[in-house]
C-alpha cells in the first residue's frame, strides 16, 4: 500500500507539472521564435511522460493486488470463525445474511481500500499540487478560481447525498427482485401445480416496474448533476479566459501562464468531483464493515477453554496424539436447559444414565424438542444447569473436535457435498479402502445405487447431491456414517426417505451396526423402536415419559397414545374402501 501510494503521488506530480512544459514552449518556443533548447526539453518530456505511465502501471497493478489481497484475507478469516460458531447462531441468522458478509461486504470493503484509496490520493494530491502552481502564479486569478472549486465541492456533496441514497434503494430493490426469482425457479412446482403464474408475474412485474422507476429518478439525478458540473467547469474557464486575457492584453501575465490556467481550470473539477465521491464511498462502506465486523465479534455459545485447547487442540490444529479412546457411557446429571432464542425451561433437572451399547429412542410430535437431547450429547448446546458426562467426564472438559470425531450423525434431510459418492464418503473417512467403502454401502443396501450410475463410486452427484433422489442420498449418508465406525450413532429419521422394503433391511442392519455402540434413534414411525433399551417420550419441549417400549405401554400414559394412534390410523387406511382394489380407476 506505501508503494501503492507513492506511485499514485508521483503520478499526480506528473500531472500537474505537464501544463508547465506547455507555458515554456509558449514563452519561449512561440514568442521567442526560437528552437534552442528543444533537444533537451523532449528528453525531459518523455522522460516524464515515462514516468507517469511507469507510476500509473504499477499503481494499477498493486490495487488490484490489494483488493484481491483484502478480499482473499476476510473473507479466509470470516469463514473459518462461522466454522467455529454455534448452531444457535446458524439458527438465527439466514443463509443470505452470512452470503451477503462474506462475499458483497468484503469485496465492497476491499474494492474501497484499493481503488477508491488511490483516488482520492491522486485527486488529492493533484488539486494541491495545481493549487498551489495557480497561486504562484496569479494570486488574484486564483482566488476567483478558489471559490469556483468551493462551490463546486459544495454541490458535489449534496449531489452525492441524494445519489447513495437512491443507490441504495436501487440495491434493495435489486435484492427484491432476485428473491423474486430466485424464489420462482426454487418452488417452480409448486407455482406450477397451484397455477399462480399470473399472481407471481404480477408480482415480479411490479417490483421491476419500480425499480425502473427509482433508476431513471436516480438517471436523472445523475444528469443533473453532471450538466451542474459541467456549467461550473465552463464558468471557472470563462473567468480565466475573461480575467487571464485582460491581464495579457496589460502585459501582467505571460500567454504560457494563461495557458496553464486554463489546463488547471478545465481539469481540477474531476479531481473534485473524484474526492466528495471517494469520501462519500468511505462514508457508505462503513455500514458494510459495521456488518462484518458485527460477524467477526460474534462469539460462540459453545468453545473449548484454553487448557482443553491446549491438550486437545482445535478443529484446523488437532493433537491426535493426545485424544483418548471413547467407550460410549454417558450421564445427564442434573441438567437443565434452556434455548439460547427461548424462554422455557426444555429440560429441568434431569438425570438419566445411558451405558455403552444402549439404544435410546426419542419421540413424539411433530415440533416436541425431539432434537434437544441428541444436541447435548453432540455438544451442538451447552447446559444451562448441570453437566452431560462422557466415561464419566464432564464434556467441557474435552475437545468438541474430539467428540465429534466419535459420532455419527444420519439425518433426515441427509446433506451431500459436490463432487462424487467417493469423495463424499471419504468424509467418513479419509483413508478408507476400497473394501471398506464396499462393505459401508452393503451394509445399507446402497451399493445397487452406486452400480446403477454410469461412473460407478467416481460419478459426479451435483450440488448437495442433486443429481439423486432424497432417499438415495439418505443411503448415501447413511454409508458414510457407517464407514466413519463412530462409537456413538444418532440416526435422525434416517430411514424416512426410503421405501418400506429398503427400510426394513436397513432396519435389520442397524441392529447389527447399533451392536456395540451407544445409539439414538429419533424416529417417528413408532414400529420401528419397539426393541429400544429405552425410549424417551418428548412432549411441548419437555420430557414426559422414558422406559421401555412394554413399561411405557403398560403406563397408557402419552406413549400408549402416541402408538395407538399411529396404530389405528394405518388400520383406517387399510380398512377404508376407497383403498380396496375393487376401487375404479377414475
Amino acid at each position: 500500500m506505501i508503494v501503492m501510494i507513492a506511485a499514485g503521488f508521483i503520478c499526480s506530480a506528473c500531472d500537474s507539472v505537464f501544463p508547465l512544459f506547455n507555458r515554456y514552449a509558449l514563452d519561449h518556443y512561440a514568442a521567442e521564435k526560437t528552437l534552442d533548447t528543444l533537444r533537451p526539453f523532449i528528453l525531459l518530456y518523455v522522460l516524464l511522460l515515462a514516468v507517469q505511465v511507469a507510476g500509473s502501471y504499477i499503481s494499477a497493478i498493486l490495487c488490484g493486488m490489494i483488493e484481491v489481497s483484502v478480499n482473499r484475507d476476510l473473507r479466509n478469516r470470516a469463514f473459518r470463525h462461522i466454522q467455529e460458531l454455534s448452531l444457535s447462531y446458524f439458527n438465527s441468522n439466514s443463509v443470505g445474511s452470512i452470503h451477503s458478509r462474506i462475499m458483497s461486504d468484503t469485496s465492497k470493503i476491499g474494492e474501497t481500500v484499493a481503488w477508491r484509496l488511490m483516488d482520492i490520493v491522486w485527486s488529492g494530491a493533484y488539486l494541491v499540487s495545481i493549487l498551489f502552481n495557480m497561486l504562484i502564479i496569479s494570486p488574484s486569478l486564483f482566488a476567483a478560481i478558489l471559490l469556483l472549486v468551493t462551490a463546486a465541492a459544495v454541490i458535489s456533496f449534496i449531489f452525492q447525498g441524494k445519489l447513495i441514497k437512491i443507490n441504495r434503494r436501487i440495491r434493495e430493490q435489486n435484492s427484491v427482485i432476485t428473491g423474486d426469482l430466485n424464489e420462482m425457479v426454487t418452488g417452480v412446482r409448486t407455482i406450477k401445480t397451484m397455477t399462480i403464474e399470473k399472481k407471481m408475474e404480477n408480482n415480479f412485474f411490479g417490483n421491476t416496474e419500480k425499480m425502473r422507476g427509482i433508476s431513471v429518478r436516480s438517471g436523472r439525478l445523475s444528469a443533473l448533476f453532471s450538466s451542474t458540473v459541467s456549467f461550473v467547469s465552463a464558468l471557472a474557464l470563462s473567468v480565466v479566459l475573461w480575467r487571464g486575457g485582460r491581464l495579457t492584453i496589460e502585459k501582467a501575465m505571460l500567454i504560457g501562464d494563461l495557458s496553464v490556467f486554463m489546463s488547471y481550470a478545465l481539469g481540477m473539477l474531476g479531481p473534485v468531483q473524484s474526492i466528495v465521491n471517494t469520501l462519500s464511498q468511505f462514508i457508505a462502506i462503513k455500514a458494510n464493515w459495521e456488518r462484518f465486523i458485527e460477524l467477526m465479534r460474534v462469539s460462540s455459545d459453545v468453545a473449548d477453554k484454553p487448557e482443553v485447547i491446549e491438550k486437545y487442540g482445535d478443529a484446523f490444529a488437532p493433537k491426535r496424539e493426545n485424544w483418548e479412546q471413547m467407550c460410549g457411557n454417558i450421564r445427564f446429571e442434573n441438567v437443565s436447559f434452556t434455548y439460547p432464542d427461548g424462554d422455557a425451561e426444555v429440560l429441568t433437572d434431569f438425570t438419566l444414565d445411558i451405558p455403552k451399547g444402549s439404544m435410546v429412542a426419542i419421540v413424539g410430535e411433530t415440533g416436541a424438542g425431539k432434537s434437544t437431547l441428541v444436541n447435548l450429547v453432540c455438544r451442538f448446546y451447552e447446559p444451562t444447569k448441570g453437566k452431560v458426562l462422557l466415561d464419566g467426564k464432564d464434556l467441557r472438559e474435552r475437545s468438541v473436535m474430539w467428540l465429534h470425531s466419535h459420532i455419527g450423525y444420519v439425518l433426515q434431510t441427509p446433506h451431500l457435498f459436490s463432487g462424487t459418492i467417493r469423495d463424499n464418503l471419504l468424509y467418513g473417512k479419509p483413508d478408507a479402502s476400497e473394501e471398506e467403502i464396499s462393505s459401508a454401502l452393503k451394509a445399507v443396501h446402497a451399493s445397487d445405487i452406486v452400480e446403477g450410475l454410469d461412473n460407478g463410486l467416481d460419478s459426479v452427484i451435483g450440488e448437495g447431491g442433486n443429481s439423486l433422489s432424497t432417499g438415495q442420498k439418505q443411503l448415501i449418508s447413511f454409508a458414510r456414517a457407517v464407514l466413519a465406525d463412530p462409537d456413538i450413532l444418532i440416526l435422525d429419521e434416517a430411514t424416512a426417505s426410503v421405501d418400506t422394503i429398503t427400510e426394513k433391511k436397513i432396519q435389520s442392519a442397524i441392529k447389527k451396526l447399533t451392536y456395540g455402540r451407544t445409539t439414538f434413534v429419533i424416529a417417528h414411525r413408532l414400529s420401528t423402536i419397539v426393541e429400544a433399551d429405552l425410549i424417551i417420550a418428548v412432549n411441548n419441549g419437555r420430557i414426559a415419559e422414558q422406559g421401555s417400549h412394554a413399561e411405557l405401554m403398560m403406563k397408557k400414559g402419552y406413549y400408549y397414545s402416541l402408538y395407538t394412534r399411529q396404530h389405528e390410523d394405518i388400520d383406517r387406511v387399510l380398512k377404508d374402501d376407497r383403498y380396496t382394489e375393487e376401487m375404479p380407476i377414475r
